[in-house]
């Protein structure tokens, strides 16, 4: 049967789907992981722990229910760790990640998952989420300060290709500034070493500071913009599969490979879309073969993890810099649309982005943690005293 579904388009579908996913967001887990005082080896191991991760879920679900079914890391939960990990250490992180691995494949095994996410008002999932994630479109700007035309050119790239092709905005501007930056003797060339990757075990650690401030956040942030976005990916396409058992083994996946740096694993929304819609294949019944080559291709980039290491650090700062922030300036404009569009719960909203993004920790707890705390604070006394926003 899959020697006759298997076609070029599919498997084309499936290398642009990684292709757009990773050069968009690659850098983010990079990021991450430096900011939990990872070594370039612990870098190429959490590579390789996401790679395995996501190519082993993407092909045995799409075997299994014979749909293209595509997971990716959550680049949301990515960026929070970038913002929020002061005072953790990576054995605490690696705990952390555990926890919510573990929420996630609760949810998703015992059918909670819709009807816990109900119960999180949309609007402060998404203020949280903006509030993480505005320090990264503020760098896109702040990085011109010391290499204006390599960062403007980037932008102006964007905006355009926005325009025209929004799925390759983010690979142009990236194609342009690593062209640029060349020119201008800013790439270290010789930093870039072809390696595999090696697997690293961390051991977890449980402190009340990551718990809160990163497991908690991370579970609701990779649910509530990963994991809904991508079931509604699915449905968008018309194809019917039992969502609950896909969170259930994202989460298994990420438990299992979290000792080794996949902070979360779940499902994909726009990467997947590409390799959902008629270009992958006429028929969408043997639409699954791009998932097979979408986890085919996850494991070669696990596999060359250290390699991938070694080109990050290879670009200059602002590059790194202006790259992350494009690829995140579409998910904070709809974080944004979400968070805003119900005029009663706007302040909340408001206070959450306000206090997340300060970055302000109290007893150890990140940001994250307290932006949602006050915004679940302020919605309850507008609502239990008749007040509006307004």
């Amino acid at each position: 049967m899959l020697v006759q579904d298997f076609s070029i388009s599919a498997v084309v579908a499936g290398f642009v789907s990684v292709l757009v996913g990773f050069t968009s967001a690659g850098v983010i887990v990079f990021q991450a992981a430096q900011s939990l005082g990872a070594g370039d080896a612990e870098i190429s191991s959490w590579l390789w722990a996401l790679g395995w991760g996501m190519g082993l879920t993407s092909i045995g679900l799409s075997l299994r229910y014979r749909v293209p079914i595509i997971t990716a890391w959550s680049t949301p939960g990515a960026a929070m760790l970038i913002t929020t990990t002061a005072d953790v250490t990576l054995s605490e992180a690696i705990g952390a990640f555990l926890v919510s691995a573990t929420l996630i494949t609760l949810v998703g095994f015992t059918g909670w998952f819709e009807r816990s996410m109900s119960r999180l008002p949309l609007s402060l999932a998404a203020a949280m989420l903006v509030g993480v994630l505005l320090q990264f479109g503020l760098n896109v700007f702040t990085a011109m300060q010391t290499q204006f035309v390599m960062v403007f050119v980037m932008f102006g790239a964007y905006l355009i290709l926005r325009r025209v092709l929004p799925r390759y905005a983010v690979i142009a501007a990236l194609v342009l500034g690593i062209l640029i930056a060349g020119g201008q003797g800013l790439l270290q060339a010789e930093a870039v070493q072809l390696q595999w990757a090696k697997p690293i075990f961390t051991a977890p650690s449980l402190s009340l500071g990551a718990l809160m401030g990163i497991a908690l956040p991370l579970f609701i942030v990779t649910m509530a913009s990963q994991n809904v976005p991508g079931v509604a990916t699915i449905r968008a396409f018309d194809y019917t599969v039992p969502t609950s058992p896909l969170i259930g083994w994202t989460g298994a996946a990420t438990m299992i490979f979290a000792p080794f740096g996949a902070f979360a694993i779940n499902l994909a929304a726009i990467t997947a879309a590409i390799s959902m819609g008629r270009e992958a294949h006429e028929d969408p019944n043997k639409r699954y073969v791009a998932g097979l080559a979408v986890g085919g291709f996850y494991i070669l980039i696990g596999v060359l993890g250290a390699t991938v290491t070694s080109i990050f650090a290879a670009l200059p700062e602002e590059l790194v810099l202006a790259i992350a922030g494009l690829a995140l300036l579409g998910t904070i404009e709809k974080g944004l649309v979400t968070a805003l569009s119900q005029e009663q719960e706007r302040l909340p909203a408001l206070i959450t982005i306000l206090v997340t993004a300060s970055g302000a920790s109290l007893c150890g707890i990140s940001s994250a943690f307290w932006g949602l705390i006050m915004g679940l604070f302020s919605m309850a006394i507008l609502r239990t005293h008749g007040l509006r926003p307004s």
